[in-house]
């Protein structure tokens, strides 16, 4: 649909119409049942009426047994009908010859209700005979029909004075919402800390402006670690550029020898390499938080993942004085690739902040029938509290001096937290006077029950 053309639906049209839709119905529901009872009360009167005129008759009959001719029974029928416009009576004899007739006969068949019974006439009529009441209607029906009429005018004007307050009190009830519409669009990308107001609104309202204003929470942080984020870039880019910057000027300002040549090219490839590694790291970052899922193998031993990574650095452990324990075991189908750099990233972060002589654990265990835990333990100083939250930022250091920024540019741990989120999993860190652990976790789709092989490997 062309989105020039589209026009979003009212909600103060909408519940406008539906009111009024619903005060029709209610209105048209109300006046049919006044009409209904009322018809059905007249309907029943009428049949009252006639059945107590019958009787009437019938004795009227009965006690003209000393009257003997035509003209007495006419007299007393006559008096009977007296004051009655509405009613009508015919008696005929046995052979059908009135003998009492008083009818209207301008009067349509469908404006008459009628009642027929037996009567008793004097022996010299034949001693029995038929009656025929008839009943009038037609006051009852122009009765029905303006009834009919003042009803429906009812329901037509109250549905109209109805949808028209109802139109007003839904726009006064809208107020908060259009007052709210208008504060929302004052917000401002240069005033992080605004907020709504959630004071004085319906209570409907609460708890959108609950999500909105946690929303604007997660904005505002999502926003700061992005500001520090390219504060952290440039800075983490700005050294090695301007150190290849310098290095090339210097070596421009006048002949030098090959070998020196060869010296300053060499430290700019370094260098080169080193924003190099930043960029893929933050290439695979990107991806990360994609969504991207980790390609995952068959099922396989954790533990050799891990003593291949702790062979890996079997040099730099001997140079620490340093000694590494591989504790327990668990199969699982995962990205062994991701696997190998995410233990690689945290042997080589506690290989860096352990005490000397000590001993590093790389801890596996099957923490549930489909997750794996894979933590590396390490002694050194205890890392505060308040910085174990953001050890999984990207450029995060606890060191604000930023040593061993050459080798370290502080996306070690982001890299393993996107890991384990690619398999499912989270990342932890805890440091107590016990030493420091990171820790992740994997989801093995793979899984059925047990808990895998438990042991230790010691490597030095």
């Amino acid at each position: 649909m062309n989105a020039l053309t589209f026009r979003a639906p009212s909600l103060r049209a909408r519940l406008s119409r539906q009111f009024a839709l619903q005060t029709m119905v209610g209105l048209g529901l109300v006046c049919g049942a006044v009409y209904l009872v009322i018809s059905l009360t007249l309907s029943g009167r009428q049949d009252d009426n006639l059945v107590k005129k019958r009787a009437t008759v019938q004795r009227l009959l009965n006690e003209a047994g000393e009257v003997h001719d035509i003209p007495g029974i006419r007299h007393l029928l006559n008096d009977f009908l007296t004051g009655h416009d509405d009613l009508s009576l015919v008696v005929r004899q046995q052979d059908g010859h009135a003998v009492f007739l008083k009818d209207d006969g301008s009067r349509p068949e469908a404006a008459s209700k009628r009642l027929a019974f037996e009567v008793r006439l004097p022996d010299e009529l034949g001693g029995a005979g038929r009656a025929e009441l008839i009943y009038d209607v037609r006051k009852d029906e122009a009765l029905l029909s303006r009834l009919w009429w003042t009803l429906l005018t009812a329901a037509i004007v109250g549905t109209f004075a109805v949808s028209a307050s109802g139109y007003v009190l839904v726009k006064r009830g809208l107020a908060p919402l259009n007052a709210l519409a208008r504060r929302t669009s004052e917000l401002d990308a240069s005033r992080l800390d605004q907020r709504l107001d959630p004071t004085g609104q319906l209570e409907e309202v609460q708890p959108l402006l609950q999500q909105f204003n946690a929303l604007l929470d997660r904005l505002q942080v999502a926003y700061l670690q992005m500001e520090a984020f390219n504060a952290d870039v440039a800075h983490e880019l700005n050294n090695p550029l301007s150190i290849l910057i310098g290095t090339c000027e210097v070596a421009l300002r006048r002949p030098r020898p090959e070998q020196e040549l060869r010296d300053v090219l060499t430290s700019n490839l370094e260098e080169l390499r080193r924003i190099a590694g930043i960029v893929a790291d933050m290439l695979f970052l990107s991806n990360a938080e994609r969504g991207v899922p980790a390609r995952r193998s068959f099922s396989m031993s954790v533990a050799d993942l891990a003593s291949e990574v702790v062979d890996y650095y079997e040099a730099v452990l001997e140079d620490a004085d340093l000694r590494v324990e591989v504790r327990g075991d668990a199969r699982a189908a995962v990205d062994a690739g991701l696997v190998r750099r995410a233990l690689s990233n945290l042997l080589g972060n506690a290989t860096r902040y352990a005490t000397r002589g000590s001993l590093i654990e790389v801890q596996i265990s099957r923490v549930d029938p489909r997750h794996v835990s894979i933590g590396v333990h390490n002694q050194g100083d205890v890392i505060p509290a308040e910085h174990l939250p953001r050890l999984f930022d990207r450029f995060y250091r606890i060191d604000p001096s930023r040593t061993n920024a050459d080798r370290n540019h502080g996306l070690g741990l982001a890299i393993v937290a996107a890991i384990a989120r690619m398999h499912g999993g989270t990342a932890t860190a805890e440091s107590t006077d016990q030493g420091t652990c990171i820790r992740f976790t994997l989801e093995d789709p793979s899984a059925r029950d047990g808990t895998g092989d438990t042991g230790a490997k010691r490597l030095s």
